[in-house]
């Protein structure tokens, strides 16, 4: 889960072609990348892979972060399914808004649903990594009606208790004294407008993956996104801006009792050497009434690239399960 918070926290811390396809009630045609405009203007940046099966939205983490963090990894999902990945405000090629009041969970939630309308979609299926559980879990209690089912890969808690004080622990644990002091030099230099976004992002996260792996010599090469192939100044505004932002916005957050009006069925993947507690993690499956965990060994945030070959079976018999009545 970047962040500029990280600076605080790490350094204690993707023609829908005009192919139609079937979209659940619908057939919908669009180009396969470009922009959707919400109510206020802010446009979003969204791509789409796969060309046959039903319609998922893939929701990146961060917040902050964008589509290319997520988009390399989860190639898997294009293989039977269309999946359109787009950039939150505030992040990648979306709108950088000068007004950041306009970067909060009640707007990201509404624009969530305008992607949803803009490609005609009566209902749902929401994969979501890491922050993007929180803002999926948002936007079904929003809409507990559109949402299909859910799959959360290294969710947040769905409430923030003591969260992030036993993150940041664990996260400084799985770093020296000089890794640390790398990483708050990468951070301090993504918020330096003199110096080049791109490279100080690949330095922060060169030093930033290593602790959200559990085997980081074996499973970095496997990683197949690009959390810095997005737009320079995307990068720089969504890991020094919105992150911090768009976080605060939610507070001591707490969707447990909110979350017992979802039916939809849930599959929340996480890592056993997550650093993100699993206990708290578990909570999502005892609040949502359809829910279920996985555990993953030898994992840690990125599930599906460090131990793909138990990920992604177990994610697809869950897509493939009949509806919850």
């Amino acid at each position: 889960m970047p962040a500029n918070s990280l600076t605080r926290r790490a350094a204690a811390v993707l023609s829908l072609a005009a192919l139609g396809h079937p979209v659940h009630a619908q057939h919908v045609r669009r180009p396969r990348e470009g922009y959707v405009t919400v109510p206020d203007s802010a446009r979003l940046y969204y791509r789409v892979v796969g060309t046959r099966g039903d319609t998922l939205i893939a929701i990146h983490g961060g917040p902050g972060v964008d589509l290319e963090s997520i988009a390399g990894d989860f190639a898997p999902l294009a293989e039977r399914h269309v999946v359109i990945f787009y950039d939150q405000r505030g992040a990648g090629r979306s709108t950088l808004p000068r007004d950041t009041t306009t970067l909060n969970a009640a707007q990201q939630v509404r624009d969530l649903d305008a992607v949803r309308r803009f490609f005609g979609l009566a209902r749902v299926t929401l994969v979501a990594h890491s922050y993007g559980p929180l803002l999926a879990a948002s936007y079904a209690i929003a809409h507990p009606d559109v949402v299909r089912r859910m799959v959360f890969f290294g969710p947040v808690p769905p409430r923030r208790g003591d969260f992030w004080s036993r993150f940041g622990r664990s996260m400084a644990t799985r770093l020296d004294s000089a890794q640390r002091a790398q990483l708050a030099e990468a951070a301090r230099q993504l918020g330096d407008t003199t110096v080049d976004a791109r490279a100080a992002c690949r330095a922060y996260w060169a030093i930033a993956m290593r602790p959200r792996l559990a085997e980081p010599d074996r499973t970095l090469p496997l990683i197949r996104s690009d959390l810095c192939g997005s737009d320079p100044a995307g990068i720089r505004y969504g890991l020094t801006t919105t992150n911090r932002v768009v976080m605060g916005s939610y507070g001591d957050w707490d969707l447990r009792a909110a979350l017992t009006g979802v039916p939809a069925p849930t599959l929340v993947v996480h890592g056993e050497e997550e650093s993100i507690p699993m206990d708290l993690v578990a909570e999502w499956t005892t609040a949502l009434p359809h829910a279920r965990l996985l555990r993953v060994p030898r994992a840690a945030h990125f599930t599906y690239a460090e131990r793909p070959e138990l990920v992604w079976p177990a994610v697809e018999a869950f897509l493939s399960e009949a509806d919850a009545p």
